[in-house]
């Protein structure tokens, strides 16, 4: 017996579900952001219904489940009324895509479709329920083979009623309960006390709410089978169902629940005109006005309501799955489908979802392999950790990949044979080099820094959290009082109301979230900043509460016996090739405010050991200078001269001496800018200047540097041949978004690509330093002596007995200076500067 388990008279009841695909689509699609796979093609449609179907699982506990669709093409709706829906806006060509592909989610789930063309999907909501309810048979039974079901023929055919038997006879209305769930309010006229339900949606995905027939009258006031007569009245903008114009809900509400249906109302309108007059009418305290209406517009009420009636008598036939819901679930087809759409989290809420459904169930999830005859449950650690490289380095898109990412990607359950075609890609792609000098290489070092972690002063934290508590609350205070009201400063909702609504601040071009609210991320704030001093503040208590909750409360808590800090390094972290951290993350504590930095003050040296910073300069820009090869700026390099005074001199043409710090601010501006595929809008809200100022920086840029604007447009132009970049050492990155018909996700693509081979070889360098600094270690036999930490981007960070730093610390940097040899780099040595103190915070 399942949870969701009753008897009525003796039996057990059971539940059937029936989704209402195209409101759930449609919801989902804008609820959520504009997910999409690493080859442009939006998925956000699909993975809310995806993520509907586990809530339905760990909420509803179905029997069975049934989807119901609309089909493209006009209905009979459409043809006795033009003006059907006619308002409506045409649905975007993504969620289109997404609609016509849904079905792959149904029938990974065995979840049977039924559709009819002519009709909508309210109505095969509607006459399923009716056939539930009576066992009234119809025409034909609709169960498509797409939602691996086999089609039948027209009932007809049949010579008689071709309803299961077991509809007729366990599971009838008496012991089988209907939910429907939907985002559409209308099939609420389908609610029939306890049995027949509705699971609808408030906001977004997450907010529910069921309706039986109290429910329904607690609303409206009202039964379910009056709902079609109060649209009837009150119309139906959504579905452009005129009604009668001039009476609105309040109204409909007063007429219903006095007279009740449309006919009941009419007929009481003809009898008070055979003398009664319309005092009953005037009683209810509507107006003559109202009653003319009325009369006028008797047609218009009844064909009102006729569209708004869900038709119970569709040419389908409802035949119950021959499997409960669960027993036909094949989690591992489920999973196979949310590895080719990226849904790579689902995985695991599912098997949650399903363990709480039936506590005894034993699925074999995919990755999981609980089959005797599979061994993927005995895989070697090391093994999985470098098998897991090797697939990120061939799909670069996969970062971190877990045992069900091998397995997928190999099309195999296991094991052995997953990881044998992983390597085979691995050699095809020409990245056996990247995998054995650099990614594996790196295991034995990342391993140490975990296990050594990072001392914390737990009293310089503990100031802090005094400190910035304090801060935050009198900041708190100051907001509270300067929005003449007490509410939630974290609650986007509640700051929106009070931005918004209460102060009536508005900016140009203010953006909306996904789900339709007025945006208060901090770039939309931003736009407002000037425009009340509640704004600023609004900042600064973020800033603090952000770096309470992430760090300086969260740290202690994760700290050993002896006040150290083990983070997860992830070599495969990044699509970029670098280098991530978790649990928590130590490459985002802040460094730009003087708030964040103080929170570098708490990481210390160990007694009896000195903190030793080593930082490549300006690597990035000369990792572009030798890629692209251009002269001038290879000489400037090779000169030794500041990069951003240099490209100023060169961009507003005046000597180098004669550079202002504005000057060589703007240039250091456009050369990141440049190199991250910055367009000339971006730069100008860098630079702070006008479109036509930025634009003629730009213009002055690429005509100085030509060779690396050939480079760069070069880079964008091969992504889009190949479909990847390579950075110095062939280490691919894969850009399917680049072909995208959609064009914010091709530009997307298009600027991380022109900056990919440049932050890749970046990351390669990085990690080749560690390793060569490891080998100088073992030589000279100082592993015990100095300790790698951290590496933040291009920063590395080592504990080193004190009475050697001064010695080591020089060896290091040149360790790092000579990872890549002078001819290879044109020249252009890639600089890194030590740095000596007690603590984080002190190291420059």
């Amino acid at each position: 017996m399942t949870a969701n388990s009753s008897k009525t008279k003796g039996q057990v009841q059971k539940r059937l579900i029936l989704l209402d695909a195209h409101a759930i689509l449609h919801r989902a699609y804008h609820a959520l952001p504009d997910f999409a796979t690493a080859k442009g093609e939006p998925t956000g449609a699909l993975y809310g219904l995806s993520t509907m179907l586990i809530k339905i699982i760990e909420d509803l506990k179905p029997d069975y489940v049934v989807a119901c669709y609309d089909l493209k093409g006009p209905t009979y709706r459409h043809e006795i009324y033009k003006e059907y829906k006619a308002q409506r806006k045409a649905i975007d060509d993504d969620l289109i895509a997404q609609m016509n592909s849904s079905s792959d989610i149904f029938t990974a789930f065995s979840i049977p479709i039924y559709d009819k063309q002519g009709f909508e999907a309210d109505d095969m909501l509607g006459t399923i329920v009716e056939q539930v309810r009576k066992g009234v048979n119809s025409a034909t039974v609709v169960t498509p083979a797409k939602a691996g079901v086999q089609d039948v023929t027209e009932a007809s055919e049949l010579n008689g009623s071709i309803l299961d038997s077991r509809l007729r006879g366990n599971d009838t209305n008496h012991n089988l309960e209907v939910i429907i769930a939907s985002g559409d309010m209308d099939t609420l006229q389908l609610v029939s006390g306890k049995d027949v339900k509705v699971y609808t949606l408030k906001k977004g995905l997450n907010d529910t709410i069921m309706y039986d027939e109290e429910a329904v009258r607690t609303r409206f006031g009202f039964g379910p089978e009056l709902i079609p007569d109060y649209k009837g009245l009150r119309g139906d903008p959504s579905d452009n169902i005129i009604g009668v114009k001039g009476i609105g809900e309040k109204t409909a509400t007063i007429l219903i629940t006095t007279f009740g249906s449309i006919e009941n109302i009419y007929k009481e309108l003809e009898s008070s005109a055979g003398g009664g007059g319309d005092e009953k009418f005037k009683k209810a305290g509507l107006t003559p006005r109202i009653i003319q209406l009325l009369k006028d517009n008797k047609e218009e009420a009844e064909f009102s309501k006729m569209l708004a009636t869900i038709r119970r008598d569709a040419p389908i036939t409802f035949t119950l799955p021959e499997k409960t819901f669960i027993q036909a679930l094949e989690p591992k087809k489920i999973g196979a489908l949310w590895s080719v759409l990226e849904f790579r989290t689902l995985n695991q809420r599912l098997e949650k979802g399903i363990k709480r459904y039936e506590t005894n169930s034993a699925f074999d999830f995919v990755g999981e392999a609980k089959k005797e005859t599979d061994d993927s449950s005995n895989v070697d650690p090391a093994d999985l950790e470098q098998t897991s490289l090797a697939l990120w380095l061939v799909d670069s898109n996969l970062t971190n990949p877990k045992l069900e990412d091998i397995l997928n990607y190999g099309h195999a359950q296991d094991f052995g044979l997953a990881k044998k075609m992983i390597f085979e890609e691995l050699d095809k792609k020409n990245l056996r080099k990247v995998y054995e000098e650099i990614e594996l290489p790196l295991i034995p070092i990342v391993h140490r820094m975990e296990e050594r972690g990072v001392k914390i002063d737990r009293a310089v934290l503990a100031h802090l959290a005094k400190t910035y508590h304090a801060q935050a609350s009198s900041l708190e205070k100051k907001i509270v009082e300067l929005a003449g009201m007490e509410f939630n400063i974290n609650s986007p909702k509640q700051l929106g109301e009070v931005l918004f609504d209460k102060l009536q601040l508005s900016g140009k071009n203010m953006k909306k979230t996904s789900g339709g609210a007025r945006s208060t991320r901090e770039s939309e704030l931003e736009k407002l900043r000037d425009l009340h001093p509640i704004v600023p503040l609004i900042f600064e208590y973020r800033e603090l509460q952000k770096l309470l909750s992430t760090y300086i409360d969260a740290i202690p808590p994760l700290l050993d016996g002896n006040d150290r800090l083990h983070t997860n390094f992830i070599s495969s972290g990044s699509t970029t090739g670098r280098m991530a951290s978790q649990n928590p993350n130590l490459q985002n504590i802040p460094i730009k405010t003087e708030l964040g930095r103080a929170i570098r003050g708490a990481f210390v040296a160990e007694k009896g050991f000195s903190l030793c910073s080593f930082d490549y300069s300006q690597m990035e820009l000369r990792i572009a200078a030798f890629l692209s090869g251009d002269e001038k700026l290879i000489e400037i390099f090779q000169k030794g001269e500041d990069i951003h005074t240099s490209v100023a001199s060169f961009v507003f043409k005046v000597p180098l001496a004669e550079v202002t710090p504005t000057m060589r601010r703007q240039a250091k501006v456009i050369n990141f800018g440049i190199i991250y595929g910055m367009g000339v809008t971006a730069l100008q809200q860098n630079l702070g200047t006008t479109r036509a100022e930025a634009q003629e920086f730009l213009n002055s840029y690429f005509e100085t540097f030509s060779t690396l604007a050939k480079y760069l447009d070069d880079v964008k132009k091969e992504t889009a041949a190949r479909g990847y970049t390579e950075t110095f050492y062939s280490r691919r990155r894969y850009f399917e978004g680049i072909h995208s018909k959609i064009p914010y996700i091709k530009a997307a693509a298009e600027r991380m690509a022109i900056n990919a081979p440049i932050q890749g070889t970046e990351a390669d360098v990085i990690k080749l330093a560690l390793i060569r600094i490891d080998e100088y270690l073992k030589k000279n036999k100082l592993e015990k002596e100095v300790f790698p930490l951290l590496q933040v981007h291009d920063e590395l960070i080592y504990e080193i007995v004190s009475d050697k730093a001064e010695k080591i610390a020089p060896e290091i940097e040149k360790i790092m200076e000579s990872v890549m040899d002078p001819k290879e780099t044109k020249g252009i040595v890639l600089k890194a500067s030590a740095s000596i103190g007690n603590n984080w915070g002190e190291l420059k």
